[in-house]
């Protein structure tokens, strides 16, 4: 399961990522990810800092910040920034 809200509002605001997101989300909610190593065999540059995967999206110009659960198989979208945003660092609150 996944919680979509953030994609959409993400999608809204930079319209440009809008199809790499659904791509993202296409292959993520059929996915049984149990390690970051499992992610990687699809999203190699996704990276963890605890629980938070960080995604790459469209290139290097976004940055998908999601809880992932594995135990249960739940993602919930936490931010979606673009790359100057990301580097502010202001996302960490949600380590």
């Amino acid at each position: 399961m996944i919680s979509k809200r953030g994609l959409i509002e993400g999608a809204a605001k930079y319209p440009d990522a809008a199809s790499a997101l659904q791509t993202w989300f296409d292959t993520a909610i059929g996915a049984s990810w149990r390690s970051l190593e499992d992610i990687r065999t699809v999203f190699p540059s996704a990276d963890m800092l605890g629980d938070l995967a960080i995604f790459n999206i469209r290139g290097n110009n976004y940055r998908l910040i999601v809880r992932v659960v594995f135990r249960y198989q739940r993602i919930y979208v936490k931010e979606f920034l673009s790359h100057s945003e990301y580097s502010k660092g202001r996302w960490k609150k949600w380590l």
